[in-house]
């Protein structure tokens, strides 16, 4: 790396930047800019090779990734790792899924560079359900059909299954994008179904966003347990619930019941 970077990026500082979904094709044009500027860049697990392959052969690359289950790197070490690479007067970028603001943690690693003193800015990302719904030509908000568009986590802190507002999130008129859900698929069914959503509210299952592997699956709220635990793998996976997705992509033969295996 030469010491003729852009101005945004001097030595001893740290972007954040969003990799999107996993296709190198949705990152932004920033984002890869970035890449190819920086001194080291620390990533998650998450992050596709196809991207990874993009960061020049002179950067350090540092995997500091976590799956649910499988944490390599606890996040007071990553905030560790991130300030004293930035100290030592490296250009660092830590490279996230999707965009850094959605439960992305990023709170954590700018508290972390803020209180060190140390330049701190983050690149957008696409995010995984922008890019589902890009990838299934479908919109996640209809006039008539869903009024507002809710992101909500089913993965916390030590893998404990979160205790949502039910009441509020089984609004009829509202598309529900769940992101790391598939090991909480009974808990998010049966809290929305106690809430007063009906059972037969359109789900679609997206594994592996805008990757060549990707796998779209059809069912409903109140067989989301039993698609989630039968047709998705090991891949990160998306859950859409509402009527505004089943409308847009789901035949009436997709959605009649008991049909829990219907792929896109």
């Amino acid at each position: 790396m030469t010491d003729s970077a852009p101005s945004d990026f001097p030595k001893g500082t740290v972007w954040l930047v969003g990799a999107g979904p996993g296709d190198p094709e949705l990152l932004t044009r920033k984002a890869e800019r970035l890449l190819c500027e920086a001194d080291i860049v620390f990533h998650d697990a998450l992050v596709s090779q196809g991207i990874l392959d993009l960061i020049p052969q002179s950067t350090a690359i540092t995997s500091v990734g976590k799956r649910a289950g499988r944490h390599s790197a606890p996040q007071p070490l990553i905030c560790d790792l991130i300030v004293k690479a930035a100290k030592q007067g490296r250009r660092v970028l830590r490279l996230k899924g999707g965009d850094p603001s959605i439960f992305g943690r990023s709170e954590e690693e700018i508290t972390a560079c803020q209180e060190s003193g140390i330049l701190v800015q983050v690149c957008a990302g696409v995010t995984t359900a922008s890019a589902a719904a890009a990838s299934l030509t479908a919109s996640l908000t209809k006039r008539g059909l869903a009024r507002r568009l809710t992101f909500v986590t089913a993965h916390t802190k030590g893998g404990v299954v979160p205790e949502l507002d039910w009441a509020s999130l089984a609004d009829p008129q509202a598309t529900i994008a769940v992101y790391m859900g598939k090991s909480s698929a009974s808990h998010i069914s049966r809290g929305l179904l106690d809430a007063g959503l009906a059972a037969e509210t359109p789900v679609v299952l997206i594994e592996n966003v805008s990757l060549p592997e990707e796998k779209r699956f059809v069912s409903d709220l109140e067989l989301l347990p039993i698609s989630a635990g039968t047709v998705l793998g090991d891949g990160p996976a998306l859950i859409l619930i509402g009527e505004a997705v089943g409308a847009a992509l789901c035949s009436p033969a997709k959605l009649r019941r008991g049909n829990t295996r219907a792929q896109l």
